[in-house]
């Protein structure tokens, strides 16, 4: 099974006076920047809890290859009922989850790494003696979360799971720097500032046309997990005629059948993957993954001491 993430993004950012999740940071969103620190670590579930601006929060990230579930109560819940949203969808999808809130940006995908070598159960990066994030979770510990009485929010839910926070060092102070307040946010735009160039490696197969990358491979997978292109468009912020175009360009490049469309019928049509769609994302996630690495290891050899 493979590892997810959860971001958490439904809160009304009262305390910083603006939406916080669409605040710049570089040239890029916060939002923005946590997904692509995902996915350079090599994690291709990505899932975020909206809320508050949920439209206009999914549509900014639409071709960002996130699956979105909404609090629609986020008024009047706390941060820790978003969580057990997005812990109830990946149990049972991921061997591990990683979480955070949306306003801990600046962690950086070397952490990420180093939370997953680990192979602890329940683990937290740990930056001059501070615990951050994002937090491991595996998920044989999602039903006894899911099932706590939330005294003490999230934190209070992980300290009564029955499995002790491994504390994984790293030199890494992004996992401390997050956007509460404006004077938050402006101290994370200073640390940016600093930080470190990294390589960022996007990757798609192409014949006539691209026809296949790490959103294509995410509409597919969604498709299969709910029988429903429309379905799966509608958890990706992708609209149904777009969702159709990239399917029929996909198995036109690619010369084959990739998702099996049945009619109608009582409880409607269905769409599932067949063995080459599902062979097909395996082995261009496993080819990524390669790239990545051989990517760092020559950035190394290249930048290392010049940036």
């Amino acid at each position: 099974m493979q590892t997810g993430a959860l971001i958490v993004a439904a809160g009304m950012s009262s305390r910083m006076g603006d939406f916080k999740p669409m605040l710049n940071i570089g040239s890029i969103s916060i939002a923005q920047r946590i997904v692509a620190t995902f996915q350079q670590a090599g994690i291709t579930r990505i899932v975020m809890i909206t809320g508050y601006n949920a439209i206009t929060l999914e549509r900014h990230l639409s071709n960002n290859g996130v699956i979105f579930l909404r609090n629609e109560n986020y008024e009047t819940t706390q941060m820790f009922d978003s969580a057990r949203i997005g812990l109830e969808y990946l149990q049972d999808k991921c061997e591990r989850i990683l979480f955070t809130p949306v306003d801990i940006p600046l962690f950086t995908s070397d952490t990420v790494k180093a939370l997953l070598a680990s192979e602890a159960e329940l683990a937290c990066p740990v930056c001059d003696g501070q615990r951050g994030h994002p937090i491991m979770i595996a998920s044989r510990l999602v039903g006894t979360i899911l099932n706590d009485h939330g005294a003490g929010g999230l934190n209070g839910a992980l300290s009564r799971c029955g499995t002790e926070m491994t504390e994984i060092g790293v030199e890494d102070a992004g996992i401390l720097h997050d956007a509460d307040t404006p004077e938050d946010y402006r101290a994370l735009l200073q640390f940016h500032n600093q930080h470190l160039v990294r390589p960022v490696v996007s990757v798609a197969l192409s014949k006539e046309k691209p026809f296949f990358d790490d959103k294509i491979a995410m509409l597919l997978t969604m498709v299969d997990e709910t029988a429903s292109v429309r379905t799966a468009c509608q958890r990706m912020q992708i609209s149904y005629s777009t969702g159709w175009n990239i399917i029929r360009t996909m198995e036109s490049q690619f010369s084959r059948t990739l998702i099996e469309r049945t009619q109608g019928g009582a409880g409607g049509g269905q769409s599932r993957l067949t063995d080459d769609g599902r062979e097909l994302i395996a082995r261009f996630h496993a080819y990524e993954e390669e790239l990545r690495r051989k990517a760092n290891e020559l950035f190394g050899e290249y930048f290392d001491g010049v940036l």
